[in-house]
């Protein structure tokens, strides 16, 4: 590394001031400072900090938990791909050559754009490159479809970026999840193309089987509000002939199955939660509590059984749609998220309880967990506010006593 340190030392009098590239300092500053561990030091009076963990080394911690759900995509597009037009016995490299030519071009793009956006922003406003994007970049592709048009997701980016982002004033500052926005300005302005047969890819030259309709788990389920059939039933009947027990439990908690590409292995969002809490980059009480959240509506509902959907095994909740991901890396996202300790446990249960009553109430948006997370980072500022109001007003009643 020591010839790259000796290249950015050699340029960098060009971007200080007075060089003749002075105006694009924060650019070269942005790469100096992800490639190397910053030399700064605090002043001889005051706080004293001895840590190598700034923002770019803990974004790059989550972009490392993101990994785990990053391969499996990219080997379950594939999977997804053969099952659909009728070669399940395809090998495991063409597979994973099929997954990678759809997913990766979405990487790249996404990390393009965004980046692009986070440099032109921080020239004109002349500060330093906003962390943030490096896991936003990973974010964005890891919900979106396999299939999805690549000039979507670059003005989806730019979207939520400028909107999200930038409008507040950049990382630190937002109210809503940048990756969230970009999936919702996607799903109210291109439905068709973010909802339907979307989920698996299938390709120009290829025909997908007989009986092959692509409808996911989540889908199956808002049907069963007006056929009467069973939850359970509609999902272990779907794709037999061609892909007997799709739907089963276990392999819906493994992730072989149709859906975002990231999105679909509860075991791989699992992993990846275990990096981020023993890394104490997430939160594990935001975590437990999203699930607990759904799981206790998700037995409510039950317990009601008005109809077939609410009399789904409160389990199955757990395991379908994208609750686990939007649990494990945007629910603990430490922006938007509560940051008192009671208000964690508040946020991430309303999370987990609204993406239920979302799905179950409302068919036209069966993937609740994204509003469900846009709403709760609303109300997260709120819900603190009334935790640090109450806690003070515990202090002074002992203070009187």
């Amino acid at each position: 590394m020591k010839f790259l340190r000796d290249a950015l030392d050699k340029v960098k009098p060009h971007f200080e001031k007075g060089g003749k590239w002075e105006k694009f300092y924060y650019i070269y500053e942005a790469h100096d400072t992800l490639l190397f561990a910053p030399n700064h030091t605090t002043k001889p009076k005051g706080a004293q900090i001895r840590d190598a963990i700034d923002m770019k080394r803990m974004m790059m911690t989550v972009i490392i938990a993101m990994i785990p759900c990053l391969l499996f995509g990219i080997y379950n597009v594939g999977y997804q791909h053969f099952l659909a037009i009728g070669q399940p016995d395809a090998g495991l490299l063409d597979m994973i050559i099929v997954g990678a030519i759809q997913v990766l071009p979405v990487v790249v793009v996404s990390y393009a754009v965004g980046l692009g956006v986070e440099f032109a922003f921080s020239v004109i406003r002349q500060h330093p490159i906003n962390e943030g994007f490096l896991v936003t970049g990973m974010l964005i592709p890891l919900v979106m479809p396999p299939d999805i048009p690549l000039w979507q997701v670059a003005l989806a980016t730019i979207f939520a970026v400028i909107i999200a982002k930038e409008a507040f004033g950049g990382t630190g500052m937002n109210v809503l999840n940048v990756a969230l926005t970009a999936r919702a300005f996607l799903y109210f302005a291109y439905p068709s193309q973010i909802s339907g047969n979307v989920w698996t890819y299938i390709g120009a030259d290829n025909q997908a089987l007989d009986g092959f309709t692509g409808a996911t788990p989540l889908a199956l389920g808002a049907t069963t509000v007006e056929t009467g059939e069973k939850v359970v039933t509609s999902l272990a009947s779907y794709g037999e002939g061609w892909a007997d027990g799709l739907y089963s439990f276990s392999n819906m908690f493994f992730g072989f199955m149709p859906g975002c590409i990231g999105e679909t292995s509860t075991l791989m969002c699992l992993i990846g939660a275990i990096i981020l809490i023993i890394t104490g980059v997430g939160s594990w009480k935001v975590i437990v509590s999203v699930f607990a959240g759904a799981y206790g509506m998700g037995w409510l509902l039950n317990l009601l059984a008005v109809n077939e959907y609410m009399a789904m095994p409160a389990h199955y909740h757990l395991v379908i749609g994208g609750l686990a991901f939007g649990a494990v890396y945007m629910a603990t996202d430490p922006v938007t998220a509560a940051q008192t300790e009671t208000g964690k446990w508040i946020y991430g249960l309303l999370i987990g309880m609204l993406t239920v009553v979302i799905r179950v109430f409302n068919p036209a948006y069966p993937e609740g967990i994204m509003l469900a997370i846009l709403l709760m980072n609303v109300f997260a500022p709120l819900i603190d506010h009334y935790i640090v109001i109450a806690n003070k007003k515990r202090r002074l009643q002992r203070a009187t006593v």
